[in-house]
């Protein structure tokens, strides 16, 4: 069972805007992500997108992303970094993986 994804687009404490999403992209809700990326890049600014909490995602997101990626500055969970590589997304767009929790 895949984990419902949250979107949510707001302004951090230095004015950037932040697109921050939690859980899995894929096919079935990658629409929901798209829109809201498509609205918070519209704004004209570098957009940074947090995908720390996001557990999984697929080539539809990966399509979603690549349209903007010269304005993104992405944050990614350490987990997607291969994928954001493999896919030359990397090579496209500012990603940093993000700090892994202390145990």
């Amino acid at each position: 069972m895949s984990t419902p994804l949250t979107v949510r687009v707001e302004r951090a404490a230095d004015g950037q805007l932040v697109l921050r999403a939690a859980g899995e992209i894929d096919a079935s809700n990658v629409a929901d992500f798209a829109e809201a990326l498509n609205a918070a890049v519209n704004g004209g600014s570098d957009l940074n997108v947090d995908l720390t909490a996001v557990d999984y995602l697929d080539s539809a997101a990966i399509n979603a992303l690549v349209p903007h990626a010269e304005s993104l500055q992405i944050t990614a969970n350490p987990l997607l970094m291969r994928v954001l590589t493999v896919s030359g997304l990397a090579e496209l767009a500012k990603i940093r993986p993000a700090a892994e929790p202390d145990d």
